[in-house]
């Protein structure tokens, strides 16, 4: 995943609600076509985003039961049968306003942490 190892003992506690926090926006993202969980995880991947399974499972199911995502079971290629999950209509109105909350948050974020990327914090 992005970031950097840190040995600060608060690090990977606040690093991971900060991830925690993205994960639904990401998820949400990437379903505009049905995927079955793995495939998304690997998709999630190769874009830069490592997600376990015991979260992205969880997750999955959460949004579903919300509303924001819908599944449904199906074999293809004789493969043994997948749940594939797809974004819903509520989930695309949630995505497009979560989107609008993001950005503006990543403005305000890069504003703040100006000094932080120049390298102006002491240590």
């Amino acid at each position: 995943m992005y970031g950097m190892a840190n040995n600060n003992s608060h690090y990977e506690g606040l690093a991971q609600e900060l991830r925690r926090g993205a994960l639904v926006l990401a998820v949400l993202s990437q379903l505009d076509r049905p995927e079955y969980g793995y495939s998304l995880k690997q998709a999630l991947s190769e874009k830069g985003l490592d997600i376990n399974e015991g979260t992205l499972y969880p997750l999955l199911r959460r949004l579903e039961k919300q509303g924001l995502l819908t599944s449904d079971w199906q074999v293809i290629d004789d493969a043994r049968p997948r749940r594939y999950y797809e974004i819903s209509k509520e989930g695309r109105e949630t995505l497009r306003q979560l989107a609008v909350e993001w950005y503006g948050i990543v403005g305000v974020m890069d504003g703040l942490l100006e000094d932080v990327n120049k390298g102006k914090l002491s240590t």
